[in-house]
C-alpha cells in the first residue's frame, strides 16, 4: 500500500470510528471536591462556595463536599468579612482543597475577578497522586491552557511543546527523517521514559521518531519528572519521565484542521461522552502530511516528506465509591522519506516505515482503606528503515505488568508493589543484536506528611535483569514551608540505564556499520537537585541547582584498524550541572512566562580519558512567552527563545554552532463554535543552513552523509486553521 493510501485509509478510518455523541456524562463520571475554607489558620462556616449556577455553604469545620463532572471547574469563595477568591479546579478523581481567605481589611478594593487565581493540579507520575503543590518530588505540569498553545503551533507531534519547556531540550537525532529524543538537564534522550498515563505505550525506549508520532490533542496535562527517576520507573527512566496524560470524557467534539506554508497538512478529531451507565469514552483520529522541502536548495531535504494515521478510542469507568478502569489502545501508520543528492551527483536516499499498535489498561479498586492499583500495557511494533542501497527490518515489543497497592496510616502514605516487563527486538537483516530482556522489579514508597510545613517521599526498587543482573534504585525528596508563600524542595537518587544498540548515533546511522555489542555494562547514575519557589500575590517565582554523574556511559567509537563501529562503556564519569530559573506571571488577560537553563556537562573521550564539553548541550537556554487570553473572544501570543553556544563533533565546517533567537507570534480568534488560529514560527529565519551546509563533503568515518542538527533547519515557518467544537 503506498503512503498516500494509507494516508487516506486511515483518515477515512478515523471518522467512520468515531463514536456517536451521546448525552452529558452522568453522575457515575462525577468526582467528589471537598473544599475547606480557612483564615488566619480557622475554619470560616457558613462560607459560600459556587461551581457555575450551583453553590455550597461550608459547615462548622469549614468544609464543603462538592460532587462535580470530572474536569475543569471554577469555584468562587466568599464569606462575610473576606475578600472573595477564585479557584480553577483540575481533576478527575476525588481531591481535596484548601482556600484561604484574606480579611476585608486586606482588600484594595478590587473587585472579585482581579482576586489571585489558584490552580489546584493532581499529579499521577510520583504515584500517590498528591496536589502539585504538596509533592516533595518537583513534577513540573503542562496543564491543558498550555497544550492548546503548542497544539495551534504543531496539531501533528508534542516536540515543541516539551522543548519549550524548561530544562528539557528537543535533539534531532537524524536530520535526514526528523528523528528527535528529549534531553532532561543535559543528560542523553536514551535516559528519558516517555509514558503515556503511567504506561509504556510507546516502548521501554521510545526512540527518535515516538515524539513525531504523538498528536496532542487528546492530552490534558503533561507532568515531568527531572531526574533520576529509576525509582519510580525503572531503568529507561535514569534521566526523567515525561508523563503524557490523557484528557478525560467531557461530552464534546472538535474538529481541527491546520496547513503550514512549507506544505504540511493537519487533520485531528477528538470526541468524547458517556456511553450509559457509568461508562465514558474518548476518541482520536488524526492524518497528518509533510511535502519534502529542500529549504535551502541544496538538492538535499531540509524537511522529509511524511504521511502518517493515528487512531486512539479510550474506555472509562468510574462507580465513584473508588473503583475506576480505563482502557487504551492505539495504532500509527507512518510513510517517511528523505535524503537527497550528495557530492558527486549521486542520490542516497533514507526512508522509514511504521506500524505500531499498543493497548494498556488501568484498574483502581478501594477496598478496607486500602487502594489496590493495576497496570498493564503491551506494544509492538515494526519498522522498514533503508540507508542508501542497506535495508533494516525489524521488530519491536514491549509488555509490562504491576500491581501495587496504597494506604494511609496517620501522616504516612505507604505504597508496595510489583513489576515485570519484557522487552524484545528482533531484526530481519542485520544479524547479531536480537535481544530480549525480562524485568522482574519490586518497589516501595513511603509519603510522610507529619507538618503542613513538612513533606518527605522515600520510594527504593530493586530490578533483576535478566542480562545486567540486579539493581537497586532509590530517591528520597523533602518538601519544606518556611513561611508564606516560600516552599523548598530538595531531591537525591540513582539509578541505571541498560544498554540497547540504540543510541542518538545509530539512530542516524542505523545498525549495519555497528559490530553486534559485547561485554557492556549498565550505565549507572546518581543525581540532586535543590529548588527554591515563592509566590507574591501573581508572580510565581522559583530557582534550582542540579547536578548528576553517570559513570560508565555508552559512546559510538570509531576503531583505528577496523571497519565496524563499536559501542562500549567509556572509563569515567559524565558529570553535568547546572541551574533553572523560573518567573510567572497570571493576571487576567496576561501570562508572562521567563525561564533560563544553564547546563555544563562534561565526559571522558574512550582513547584519551581526557574530558570534552558533551556535544549538542547549549551552555545557555533562555525563553519569555507573553500571552493575552480573553476567554470567549481570543487570545494573542508572542515568544522568544534563545539558544546559546553548543560543542560540535564530527563537523568540518566549525567547532562551534552560533547562537541563535527564535521569535514566533500567534493569533487566534473565536467565532462562535469555531477559532480561528495564525501561528509565525521563527520569523527571523534561524536556519543552520544560512552558515553551514548540511551534506558533507564526504561520507563520515561514521557513515553519515550529513552533520549533527544544532539549529533548526526548516527556518520560517507559518502556519493556519480552525478549530471548531460541538
Amino acid at each position: 500500500m503506498s503512503s498516500r493510501l494509507v494516508f487516506i485509509a486511515i483518515a477515512l478510518v478515523s471518522v467512520l470510528l468515531a463514536p456517536v455523541a451521546t448525552r452529558a456524562q452522568s453522575a457515575a463520571d462525577s468526582v467528589a471536591i471537598t473544599v475547606t475554607v480557612t483564615s488566619a489558620d480557622r475554619p470560616i462556616p457558613g462560607a459560600v462556595v459556587r461551581a457555575g449556577s450551583r453553590a455550597w455553604e461550608t459547615d462548622r469545620g469549614g468544609a464543603a463536599v462538592l460532587r462535580l463532572i470530572a474536569g475543569r471547574h471554577r469555584l468562587r469563595i466568599s464569606a462575610d468579612g473576606h475578600r472573595p477568591a477564585s479557584l480553577d479546579v483540575v481533576t478527575d478523581r476525588d481531591t481535596a482543597v484548601t482556600i484561604r481567605l484574606a480579611p476585608s481589611e486586606a482588600e484594595t478594593g478590587e473587585h472579585e475577578h482581579d482576586a489571585g487565581e489558584l490552580e489546584t493540579v493532581i499529579v499521577t507520575a510520583t504515584r500517590s497522586e498528591q496536589r502539585i503543590e504538596d509533592a516533595p518530588v518537583r513534577v513540573e505540569v503542562l496543564a491543558r491552557e498550555e497544550v492548546e498553545e503548542k497544539m495551534m503551533m504543531t496539531p501533528g507531534d508534542v516536540s515543541m511543546m516539551l522543548n519549550e519547556t524548561s530544562g528539557l531540550r528537543v535533539q534531532t537525532t537524524s536530520p535526514s527523517l526528523g528523528g528527535a529524543n528529549v534531553r532532561v538537564q543535559g543528560l542523553r534522550g536514551r535516559y528519558t521514559q516517555v509514558l503515556s498515563d503511567g504506561l509504556p505505550l510507546y516502548g521501554g525506549q521510545s526512540g527518535s521518531l515516538g515524539l513525531l508520532q504523538i498528536p496532542p490533542m487528546d492530552l490534558g496535562q503533561v507532568e515531568v519528572i527531572k531526574g533520576a527517576a529509576s525509582a519510580l520507573y525503572g531503568a529507561s527512566a535514569l534521566g526523567g519521565v515525561v508523563n503524557l496524560v490523557s484528557r478525560r470524557p467531557a461530552d464534546d467534539r472538535e474538529l481541527l484542521l491546520n496547513a503550514t506554508t512549507l506544505g504540511g497538512a493537519d487533520a485531528v478529531l477528538w470526541s468524547s461522552g458517556a456511553l450509559g451507565g457509568r461508562w465514558g469514552y474518548t476518541f482520536l483520529g488524526g492524518a497528518h502530511g509533510q511535502r519534502r522541502a529542500d529549504v535551502d536548495g541544496d538538492r538535499w531535504a531540509d524537511l522529509p516528506s511524511y504521511a502518517r494515521g493515528v487512531v486512539r478510542p479510550r474506555l472509562f469507568w468510574d462507580d465513584g465509591q473508588g473503583r475506576s478502569l480505563f482502557v487504551t489502545v492505539g495504532a500509527t501508520a507512518e510513510d517517511r522519506n528523505g535524503g537527497g543528492e550528495i557530492p558527486g551527483g549521486a542520490r542516497f536516499a533514507e526512508e522509514l516505515r511504521t506500524r505500531r499498535a499498543d493497548a494498556g489498561l488501568v484498574a483502581r479498586w478501594l477496598t478496607g482503606g486500602t487502594l489496590l492499583n493495576v497496570r498493564a500495557s503491551a506494544m509492538g511494533q515494526r519498522h522498514d528503515h533503508r540507508f542508501g542501497e542497506v535495508r533494516e527490518r525489524d521488530r519491536h515489543a514491549t509488555w509490562f505488568g504491576e500491581g501495587s497497592a496504597a494506604w494511609t496510616r496517620g501522616a504516612h502514605t505507604l505504597v508496595l508493589g510489583a513489576a515485570l516487563q519484557r522487552e524484545a527486538y528482533a531484526a530481519q537483516d542485520v544479524p547479531g543484536f536480537d535481544y530480549t530482556f525480562t524485568i522482574p522489579s519490586l518497589f516501595a514508597q513511603d509519603d510522610w506528611h507529619p507538618a503542613e510545613w513538612l513533606g518527605v517521599t522515600a520510594s527504593g526498587r530493586v530490578d533483576r535483569h535478566s542480562e545486567y543482573g540486579t539493581f537497586v534504585s532509590p530517591r528520597v525528596s523533602a518538601l519544606v514551608r518556611p513561611g508564606a508563600g516560600w516552599n523548598v524542595r530538595a531531591s537525591a537518587g540513582g539509578g541505571y540505564y541498560a544498554p540497547t544498540p540504540f543510541t542518538e548515533e545509530t539512530e542516524a546511522i542505523g545498525l549495519a556499520p555497528l559490530r553486534p555489542l559485547e561485554g557492556l555494562k549498565a550505565e549507572r547514575a546518581r543525581g540532586a537537585s535543590l529548588d527554591v519557589g515563592r509566590t507574591i500575590g501573581n508572580l510565581e517565582l522559583n530557582a534550582s541547582v542540579f547536578g548528576s554523574v553517570v559513570d560508565d556511559a555508552l559512546q559510538l567509537v570509531v576503531p583505528e584498524l577496523a571497519t565496524d563501529l563499536v559501542l562500549a562503556n567509556v572509563p569515567g564519569e559524565t558529570r553535568t550541572w547546572g541551574t533553572e530559573a523560573l518567573l510567572r506571571y497570571h493576571r487576567e488577560p496576561w501570562h508572562v512566562t521567563a525561564t533560563h537553563t544553564y547546563v555544563r556537562a562534561t565526559e571522558p573521550q574512550f582513547r584519551t580519558s581526557e574530558r570534552r564539553t558533551v556535544p549538542l548541550t547549549p551552555r545557555h537556554q533562555s525563553g519569555l512567552v507573553a500571552m493575552w487570553e480573553a476567554e470567549g473572544r481570543g487570545r494573542l501570543g508572542l515568544e522568544l527563545y534563545y539558544t546559546g553556544l553548543q560543542s560540535l563533533e564530527e563537523n568540518p565546517y566549525r567547532d562551534q554552532s552560533r547562537a541563535y533567537l527564535i521569535v514566533g507570534m500567534l493569533a487566534e480568534r473565536t467565532i462562535g463554535r469555531a477559532r480561528v488560529f495564525v501561528n509565525a514560527e521563527n520569523l527571523l529565519d534561524a536556519r543552520q543552513t544560512r552558515w553551514q551546509p548540511l551534506v558533507l563533503p564526504m561520507r563520515s568515518a561514521e557513515r553519515r552523509w550529513t552533520t549533527d542538527a544544532w539549529a533548526p533547519l526548516e527556518g520560517r515557518v507559518i502556519n493556519a486553521g480552525v478549530r471548531l467544537s460541538w
